[in-house]
């Protein structure tokens, strides 16, 4: 059985509070706390297939809304007030289940400010980061810049990035995923774009592309566990 328990937590000083909610299968091992993207909010049916595939792998998730989320607004919150809400969230949830060890990350935008934080010396609970579609680059304009600060992390980086994805193109992303070495997992989903969009005609992988991709989440954090 997986439950769902909608909550509100303090996001900032300035920001008010955000929405969450936790979802827990009946023997978790371990909580994600779950960021969405730049323009998914936390119910959107990607994050909910992210979180309720997860479930399926006994992996309970803390998916919360940013405030520029929150209260529908056009441009993307400031970024301390992102980093502060992923802090905040944090804190909700390792209250909503004190007994399970703490793993983060998100989808693309959500996942590359939880890098951001680890790497100003946040988060200092989690035991991993598992990053849905990294933004290692805009489409169009192929570059390494934004993975610069994950070579000041030194906790496990899980990075699930689909072969279509036109925010990460594949050999810049393995090369990436190769100069961090021991600490990096590179898992590639077949015809997959950044939002797990498939070609279903072409795909050798049967399996639905969110199992797929949580099954590969829950061997990492066995082996980190």
């Amino acid at each position: 059985m997986i439950s769902e328990t909608a909550g509100k937590f303090h996001a900032s000083q300035s920001s008010g509070e955000v929405s969450s909610i936790l979802v827990l299968p009946d023997n978790p091992i371990c909580l994600f706390l779950l960021a969405h993207g730049a323009g998914a909010p936390m119910n959107h049916s990607h994050m909910k297939n992210i979180a309720f595939s997860l479930a399926e792998e006994n992996i309970a998730t803390f998916r919360f809304n940013f405030p520029y989320a929150e209260n529908s607004k056009r441009g993307i919150d400031p970024r301390p007030i992102i980093l502060k809400t992923i802090e905040s969230a944090n804190e909700a949830a390792q209250k909503a289940t004190p007994e399970l060890p703490m793993f983060a990350g998100g989808h693309s935008f959500g996942g590359r400010m939880t890098t951001t934080l680890v790497s100003n010396g946040g988060l200092k609970n989690i035991k991993g980061i598992g990053l849905y579609s990294f933004p290692l680059h805009p489409p169009g304009k192929n570059s390494i810049e934004r993975a610069d600060h994950l070579k000041s992390i030194n906790i496990p980086m899980l990075f699930l990035s689909g072969t279509r994805d036109k925010l990460a193109e594949i050999n810049l992303l393995k090369g990436v995923c190769n100069e961090l070495r021991d600490i990096t997992t590179l898992h590639l989903i077949d015809t997959a774009d950044h939002s797990f969009k498939i070609l279903k005609r072409k795909r050798t992988n049967a399996e639905n592309v969110y199992s797929e991709a949580a099954f590969n989440v829950r061997k990492w954090v066995i082996s980190i566990l």
